[in-house]
């Protein structure tokens, strides 16, 4: 059976939804079967960093209603075996059937090795739907105080509602600016409560992906790409050191 990984944060502008198509494509180059669903309705961008913009792609919605099959997710043109769900534009989050978003994600688990859901930031309705029915969860954060608040409060959400696996990615790290900070991963850890599963540094490559219109991995192996490929081996369960920062 297929593993259902949430990627979270507590607030936007962490960088979770790069971070979630990274680690996704890191997946599917090492072989593995990967579903990515885009769980931000009405602001989704999942297919711009997966690469996939000029792609037609299936709203979730459409298939938890019959009108498509999971055979019908848009395959990535670059890496075989990577697949996307979108998210649908117009329709109110509050009315999303949930029960029927969980049983098309039993079916996923039948069909993928893993399944990579970018969640909205927040912890509103959309947060809910991408968190209920996930065995792993990934919290995006960047190293300040505002965000790993935020991060610690996602987390706390998660364990009221007994959730377990829940994991910490501090992202967009600058070493200067942890020294400037007096900051360690120890530091980082302790403030927000979790494991720390991946440090992705600051990397001007992230950007330059974007603005092409391609997957991160595909315009660099090193900096932010090395990073997500680590944590996607981790979260296969490959011993993978955290990437050193210089």
């Amino acid at each position: 059976m297929g593993e259902i990984i949430s990627v979270i944060s507590g607030k936007g502008g962490t960088g979770k939804t790069t971070v979630c198509a990274a680690i996704a494509t890191c997946l599917a180059a090492d072989g593995k079967r990967v579903l990515c669903i885009d769980a931000d309705i009405g602001l989704r961008n999942l297919d711009i960093a997966l690469g996939m913009s000029d792609l037609p792609i299936v709203p979730f919605t459409d298939v938890i209603h019959g009108h498509y099959s999971l055979d019908e997710a848009a395959e990535h043109p670059q890496l075989s075996g990577l697949y996307l769900l979108t998210a649908p534009v117009r329709e109110n989050e509050e009315l999303i059937d949930a029960e029927g978003f969980g049983r098309m994600l039993e079916d996923v688990r039948r069909y993928y090795d893993f399944c990579l859901i970018d969640a909205p930031a927040g912890i509103g309705t959309g947060f809910r739907l991408a968190t209920r029915f996930a065995d792993r969860f990934l919290i995006v954060a960047t190293p300040d105080p505002a965000s790993m608040r935020d991060a610690g409060c996602a987390s706390d959400l998660l364990v009221l509602d007994g959730k377990e696996d829940i994991q910490l990615v501090v992202n967009r790290v600058a070493p200067k600016m942890f020294t400037r900070m007096e900051l360690t991963v120890d530091d980082i850890m302790d403030d927000v409560g979790l494991p720390l599963i991946g440090l992705i540094p600051e990397d001007s490559d992230v950007t330059v992906a974007a603005a092409d219109g391609s997957a991160l991995i595909f315009a660099t192996d090193g900096g932010a790409a090395e990073a997500c490929l680590r944590i996607s081996r981790r979260l296969r369960g490959v011993p993978m050191p955290l990437m050193k920062l210089r």
